[in-house]
């Protein structure tokens, strides 16, 4: 499927299916087809990110992942108060992305057009860019020191892990690349590749915990990942931010996104997404299925063993180690909008800004 197709039908299920919705204020796409051309072939592994901007109180999660007249959608819901003011969007890593181009479905206020237009003059200038990259390193900060140790180990394990994986994300902010979530690792490779820092890539994988894992164990891992999402799928019925990602119309994603990059050669790659997934998998049936939950564990706890990672301690250290490594990261983001010639302004070292 073209992506100008895919975008078409997200474009039709905004308008039949969002707009009468009480609240509706408008509808953006965001994520990793920003950018794509409309010829372009969208990746079988990929879905069309687009969210629903709404005044409700406490909007709804989002209806996740589905199919739409062909076209793989994600459907997000964000509050109308978090778009405003312009410079809160400009400092914000994971929303000034999608208002870089004109990504507006609907817009029936005018004011997510007038907002895009803002954005997007400024988001190349060099502070935004370097308020943006600080705002991805105070996430790896503040989630970090949010660990809780008294909760269930795979819970504890996804605590961990998505701060661990937002160091790629202040490298890519720094090119003005899109901080993607189950891509975010080669994506950093390449980055780090184009900005003459390829020496920092092996750390992040260290961090991670897979820099010298075997293709053929992800490939277990992989395997024992797929039996645990077809089963939890079957039974997932707690709501969960994240349950979008946990059903048969995300598999594609989820499983034969990770199959297409272990056969590729990007097993290391892989693991940031497999691992994410098995502990999402294993909160679903927590809740929704015990019995189930206790006897898919092993499997779960073999795959991060093969991080190094066996206990709580084994977690509180590896966050100590990221937290560690923020200065030579930080180093690389000012190294790296230094070089970017896309990144408008005079160069320097500012001040972090404020919290």
């Amino acid at each position: 499927m073209r992506v100008g197709t895919a975008r078409s039908a997200a474009v039709q299920w905004v308008a039949e299916h969002a707009r009468p919705e009480a609240g509706f204020r408008g509808a953006y796409f965001s994520g990793s087809t920003v950018g794509l051309p409309d010829d372009a072939e969208l990746s079988p592994f990929s879905d069309v990110d687009v969210v629903v901007v709404t005044a409700a109180p406490g909007p709804p999660a989002g209806p996740g992942k589905f199919r739409f007249r062909g076209a793989l959608l994600e459907v997000s819901h964000l509050p109308w108060e978090e778009l405003a003011p312009v410079d809160v969007v400009l400092s914000s890593y994971h929303l000034a992305g999608s208002f870089r181009r004109d990504t507006v479905i609907d817009d029936p206020t005018g004011r997510l057009r007038e907002l895009r237009a803002d954005v997007s003059r400024r988001f190349a200038e060099r502070r935004w860019v370097r308020r943006r990259c600080q705002d991805a390193e105070r996430r790896i900060e503040t989630r970090l020191a949010a660990f809780d140790a008294s909760a269930p180990f795979h819970e504890q394990v996804t605590s961990w892990l998505f701060p661990t994986g937002v160091t790629t994300h202040v490298l890519l902010v720094a090119a003005l690349r899109n901080p993607t979530v189950r891509l975010r690792y080669p994506a950093a490779r390449e980055v780090l590749d184009t900005y003459g820092q390829a020496h920092l890539y092996p750390e992040l994988l260290e961090l991670l915990g897979c820099a010298r894992l075997p293709a053929a164990r992800t490939g277990h891992h992989l395997d024992e990942l797929a039996r645990t999402f077809d089963a939890t799928a079957a039974v997932a019925r707690t709501p969960f931010f994240f349950s979008g990602d946990i059903t048969p119309g995300a598999r594609p994603v989820a499983i034969d996104g990770s199959r297409h990059l272990v056969e590729r050669g990007d097993h290391r790659e892989a693991v940031f997404w497999i691992i994410a997934t098995f502990a999402r998998c294993h909160t679903v049936l927590a809740a929704d299925a015990p019995g189930l939950h206790q006897a898919r564990l092993p499997a779960f706890l073999e795959a991060v063993a093969d991080l190094g990672i066996t206990s709580t301690d084994d977690l509180v250290r590896r966050g100590e180690e990221v937290i560690a490594f923020l200065p030579a990261l930080r180093r690389a983001a000012e190294e790296i909008m230094a070089a970017c010639t896309d990144v408008t302004g005079r160069p320097g070292r500012g001040r972090r800004a404020p919290a």
